[in-house]
């Protein structure tokens, strides 16, 4: 594995193309792949959403939600960092936006990569919305998804192998995307991969 670190990543996300979605009628949410660091380096916070959770029970998720309204991305992305999981990340910590993603379920997603530093014992989460809280080392997110074809999409399921299960997207995109950038220097595009059907209520 390549391994990665501040200066290098925010470069990364600095020269990122990234790819903007219109709304159109979709609800602007966004998620944040936060990286926390300890003795093993530098990874991504992923969570599990309680089993008694109205939307997506039991699924595995980045911290995230809607877009209040006069709030950016990137706002949104720390205010659901701090409510979730306890971190409060500075807007120097903030490195950029990967792609959007349109959900099934009438959400497009803007990822938020932001850099929290030495904070991975600070972690709170917030029992209403968060299960259990995980962090995803390198390598154990700089894996190869897989692929399955469904009858509902001509667009391939993408599943990525970690935390010993499978997550699916949108979760599994964007890590996916975030981990060709982070540990390979790659920009990969991931907003075509479909959703478990599942994951489409």
């Amino acid at each position: 594995m390549s391994g990665f670190d501040r200066v290098t990543l925010a470069q990364r996300v600095a020269d990122f193309d990234r790819h903007a979605h219109d709304l159109a009628g979709h609800k602007a949410a966004a998620v944040a792949l936060v990286v926390v660091e300890d003795a093993e380096g530098p990874g991504i916070v992923v969570t599990k959403r309680p089993d008694t959770m109205r939307a997506h029970p039991g699924q595995w998720a980045l911290p995230g939600g809607r877009i209040d309204a006069g709030e950016t991305a990137e706002q949104a992305a720390m205010r659901e960092v701090d409510e979730e999981i306890g971190l409060t990340v500075a807007p120097t910590d903030v490195l950029g936006l990967l792609d959007d993603y349109t959900t099934r379920s009438g959400y497009r997603i803007t990822p938020v990569v932001m850099w929290a530093g030495r904070v991975a014992d600070q972690i709170a989460p917030n029992p209403a919305e968060v299960a259990s809280v995980h962090i995803a080392y390198e390598s154990v997110f700089d894996v190869e998804p897989l692929f399955a074809t469904i009858p509902e999409s001509d667009q391939p399921i993408i599943r990525m192998p970690m935390l010993k299960t499978w997550i699916h997207a949108p979760t599994a995109a964007v890590i996916y995307q975030f981990r060709e950038l982070a540990a390979h220097g790659r920009t990969t595009r991931v907003e075509h991969y479909e959703q478990p059907v599942f994951a489409w209520r």
